[in-house]
């Protein structure tokens, strides 16, 4: 599985530098340095090059490296449009992954909900993030940027009496010029994994 990842994250790279955009930098947006690019990306400091693409301190063969070398192929001038923020499902050929999106990106933080609400300015501030900037929602919510021009915004509901907790996530309204939208299901999944990895470091230390 690795290896098949490894050859997508490559195959991604040769089709990105074998026609590089000049206004390449400017599109993520990114610092360039010769042939790499760099900005932060689900948290991390990400380094695009034409052989690999370093995420934190590991270079990423994985879904986070499809996830970015699919967004650097997908770079255009547009800015982020975050409101009025999208159900995954509004966008188009969504269907066939909304299952997924659903059971992997929300559900998967509602056992989290209580240490979520409590580590709320960490999530934000490494995920370039805040909770000021858009219409609130829920009990509490927060808009993260796992990528540069894709916001996500989290909405969380308590438990009570009455109802088990629950949370929703929506888009950024033009998510979708940035990435296609099975990558938009991942790159869900993958923050909301993020979120919860954000959590346990904070039980490790």
């Amino acid at each position: 599985m690795t290896d098949n990842y490894a050859k997508i994250v490559q195959d991604n790279l040769d089709q990105l530098y074998g026609n590089l955009p000049e206004d390449l930098a400017d599109n993520l947006p990114a610092k360039r340095e010769g042939d790499r690019f760099i900005f932060d990306a689900f948290g991390e400091k990400c380094v695009i090059e034409p052989d690999r693409i370093t995420l934190g301190q590991e270079e990423h063969s994985s879904v986070f490296g499809i996830l970015i070398s699919l967004y650097a192929l997908n770079a255009c001038p547009d800015i982020c449009i975050p409101s009025p923020f999208r159900s995954f499902k509004e966008f188009p050929d969504s269907m066939p992954y909304v299952g997924a999106f659903i059971t992997h990106t929300e559900q998967a933080l509602v056992p989290h909900v209580p240490r979520i609400k409590e580590a709320v300015p960490k999530i934000t501030e490494r995920l370039k993030g805040g909770t000021d900037s858009f219409d609130k929602a829920g009990d509490f919510s927060f808009v993260v940027y796992p990528l540069p021009k894709i916001a996500l915004c989290y909405i969380f509901y308590e438990a009570d009496e009455d109802f088990p907790a629950s949370v929703t996530c929506l888009f950024s309204n033009n998510a979708n010029r940035f990435m296609p939208v099975d990558g938009l299901a991942d790159t869900g999944e993958y923050t909301s994994k993020k979120i919860v990895r954000l959590l346990d470091q904070d039980v490790e230390t």
